[in-house]
């Protein structure tokens, strides 16, 4: 009876270790926020949860927060600004898109509370890529934290086959539990 017990132990052990590298493989995975450069949404040592699965049935929206693989071997976490086919300027502060200005409501409070104006420096596309429009497959991102972030304006445009998934919720600390936009 005892060795029938253990065996079943042992099955269920390795079942869920299975399912636990399959789940982590494949669907979801934990991240944890290194650096200000998304600040204040996302805080230094926020730890959030990945989801992987669903830009395999759909691409990245304008400012969907993504994980991606990076130069360096490292993973980066960024917000989507111009998809395929945008054009991209800061003029004054303002991000224009396809020349329609758009409101960035998400840095309203990083704004107000700064001292360094401006908050994002004068750009076009075509000045920090070389390109007058995203191409097909890639991205543009930024990081929220404007004046703090190692970005597309520096590391150039992200492919699609570089994005591990959509980062938008904080699991860790517990007090600061949240999805984000």
């Amino acid at each position: 009876m005892a060795k029938s017990e253990s065996w079943e132990w042992i099955k269920a052990v390795a079942v869920a270790l299975i399912l636990a590298v399959v789940i982590r493989g494949f669907f979801f995975a934990p991240i944890v926020v290194d650096g200000q450069s998304m600040m204040p949404t996302l805080e230094h040592n926020d730890r959030m949860i990945v989801n992987k699965i669903g830009y395999n049935i759909s691409e990245p929206d304008r400012f969907d927060i993504i994980v991606f693989h990076a130069p360096q071997n490292k993973d980066y976490i960024k917000r989507v600004i111009g998809v395929p086919g945008d054009t991209i300027r800061y003029d004054d502060d303002v991000l224009y898109l396809n020349d329609d200005a758009v409101e960035e409501a998400y840095l309203d409070d990083y704004k107000a509370a700064s001292t360094s104006r401006p908050f994002t420096g004068d750009f076009d596309l075509e000045d920090v890529t070389g390109y007058d429009t995203v191409p097909d497959d890639h991205f543009f991102v930024l990081g929220d934290n404007r004046q703090h972030s190692k970005d597309s304006r520096h590391i150039g445009f992200v492919h699609e086959d570089e994005i591990v998934g959509k980062a938008n919720m904080v699991f860790w600390p517990m007090g600061d539990f949240r999805l984000v936009d």
